[in-house]
């Protein structure tokens, strides 16, 4: 078990707050974080001594010259470095955004550039940490990303680039027996550089619904989850480890009153959506900060957890009370102006707190049951060793003890054969074209009389290596919506959907790519017709 962490994150005042004389009624100390409520005279500030909340970490970033002053670094310090942590351990990980529109929360997650937040510093951390494990390890590492925006309770997908969603559409919402809900169509992107992570955020935040409001001017109309799927394969002796961890960076849109962001039409139904789904959350969260509280009778009471009130919650479900380690940042306006709805995300917070979650290890199914017969064969030799000293008649018990060991380290061996074969067949290919996979593309052309192209798969842990054979003439490539058929079909969000063509003439190919298509040869941009030899990739 393990409980989700909060932070607080109070910003400075902004120019509105300025201009209206706004008055600071937030003031932290430690990891305690107090409130005031806004006083019309001597007796009320007489009978107001505030309201104070404990948190996991108070972070006060108004002054910038303050020694207690919580940088962009201090936040991915305290929160950040812990997110990375988990998920090289083998666990889910989830960090998300709260509090009202204008307070902070995109800055904090995602900064900007010249002081990045949450999300980029944690995909440079994590290519930076690959890099350093490569080094002294014998490990196998395989990124890859989605990112989706849910704009009035329709998921769309931001690093693919289709029209917007029509009144009916958007992406549908499943769930898995097992692994939970997941979106049905949604892209997932394989990432080999940070470089590579850093084009996919920057274009999935273009695509980002954002409008001014009376209380922002680039207020997030909708919410947006960048995840990140990581698995790590090792191995260790003749058995190899995988894990594979998944890591939820959720930006929320802002809660808001209609009167104080002076909105109408569109921007009325897109904060009426907002609104409808934070709460939704507030009551996931109070319905699990009361499961945590009342302990086993709660199955008596039969409490009910609403996740699919809404889509945010139904998506999170995992990361709310179920497989994952989750930290909230509550990001509150020092402003007396603010007050109500400060006081409600802090109270917010303090009730997800209580929430506790069941974290566990994301290894593979085939290396657990490897585990567990090595374990079972232990077993069985320690007692075949205590019954040869203890019988010398009837060893009919023995004696089949004795054919249950001998048949599961059979079965260990055989299974730990099929899985060892399997990775180190994937890691051959890998080292021995380590060259041409330092580039970014999708895949390499080997030494082999015949023209061909060899891809790593998206699982390539698991042996995922694509062959294609480049027959002779030509060989189109492309995407699945391409108005005619494509002899391979890619995925990536600069892919056209006829994107280049590979003629093959007696054994010569030659790479044309299409008018706007994206092609290099290591690493070399191409925009004509080009001969491609031995060794050589393009993307």
């Amino acid at each position: 078990m393990s409980s989700v962490q909060v932070a607080v994150r109070v910003r400075p005042l902004n120019e509105r707050e300025k201009l209206l004389s706004s008055k600071v009624i937030i003031h932290m100390r430690g990891n305690t974080t107090s409130i005031h409520k806004p006083s019309s005279g001597r007796v009320d500030k007489l009978k107001d001594r505030g309201k104070t909340f404990s948190y996991d970490y108070s972070f006060d970033s108004t002054d910038v010259d303050s020694p207690t002053f919580a940088s962009q670094a201090k936040i991915f310090k305290d929160v950040g470095s812990n997110v990375l942590k988990t998920a090289f351990d083998g666990f889910n990980a989830c960090v998300f955004a709260y509090g009202q529109t204008g307070s902070g929360k995109s800055y904090t997650m995602m900064g900007h550039k010249v002081d990045k937040g949450l999300i980029p510093r944690i995909c440079d951390e994590l290519f930076l940490e690959i890099s350093n494990r490569n080094k002294s390890e014998a490990m196998s590492f395989y990124t890859e990303v989605s990112y989706l925006e849910i704009y009035n309770e329709r998921v769309q997908d931001l690093l693919k680039k289709r029209p917007p969603c029509s009144e009916g559409g958007g992406l549908k919402v499943r769930e898995h027996p097992t692994d939970g809900p997941y979106v049905e169509n949604l892209s997932k992107h394989v990432v080999q550089s940070q470089s590579n992570m850093e084009s996919l955020i920057t274009l999935g935040n273009a695509s980002r619904t954002i409008a001014s409001t009376g209380m922002n001017d680039f207020s997030s109309r909708s919410h947006t989850i960048f995840t990140i799927m990581f698995t790590q394969g090792l191995v260790d002796g003749e058995l190899p480890h995988e894990r594979r961890s998944k890591i939820h960076l959720v930006d929320l849109a802002g809660s808001e009153r209609a009167d104080s962001t002076h909105t109408t039409g569109t921007r009325l139904k897109e904060g009426a959506n907002i609104n409808k789904s934070l709460v939704t959350l507030g009551s996931v969260i109070s319905a699990l900060a009361d499961l945590a509280v009342s302990g086993q009778s709660a199955k008596k009471k039969q409490i009910f957890i609403p996740y699919r009130d809404s889509v945010l919650t139904w998506l999170l479900k995992d990361s709310l009370g179920g497989n994952s380690i989750t930290t909230v940042v509550a990001t509150i306006s020092p402003a007396d102006v603010n007050y109500e709805e400060t006081l409600s995300t802090l109270r917010f917070a303090s009730r997800a707190k209580n929430i506790m979650n069941t974290p566990t290890v994301n290894e593979n199914g085939s290396i657990k049951v490897v585990r567990e017969l090595q374990a079972e064969v232990a077993r069985l030799r320690s007692l075949l060793a205590e019954a040869d000293q203890v019988f010398d008649g009837d060893r009919s018990t023995s004696v089949k003890k004795g054919e249950k060991l001998q048949f599961n380290e059979e079965k260990v061996e055989t299974l730990t054969k099929q899985w060892s074969t399997k990775w180190r067949d994937a890691q051959s290919v890998l080292e021995e074209e380590s060259v041409a996979l330092r580039k970014e593309g999708i895949g390499v052309i080997l030494d082999c009389q015949l023209p061909h192209l060899i891809g790593i798969n998206e699982d390539h842990l698991k042996t995922g290596i694509i062959l294609y054979y480049l027959k002779e003439g030509r060989t189109w490539i492309g995407s699945d919506v391409a108005l005619c058929n494509q002899d391979i079909m890619l995925s990536g969000p600069e892919l056209l959907r006829e994107h280049c063509l590979l003629e093959n003439c007696a054994g010569i190919v030659t790479l044309l790519p299409q008018d706007g298509a994206l092609c290099s040869v290591n690493g070399s941009v191409v925009t004509h017709p080009c001969q491609l030899t031995q060794g050589k990739h393009f993307c």
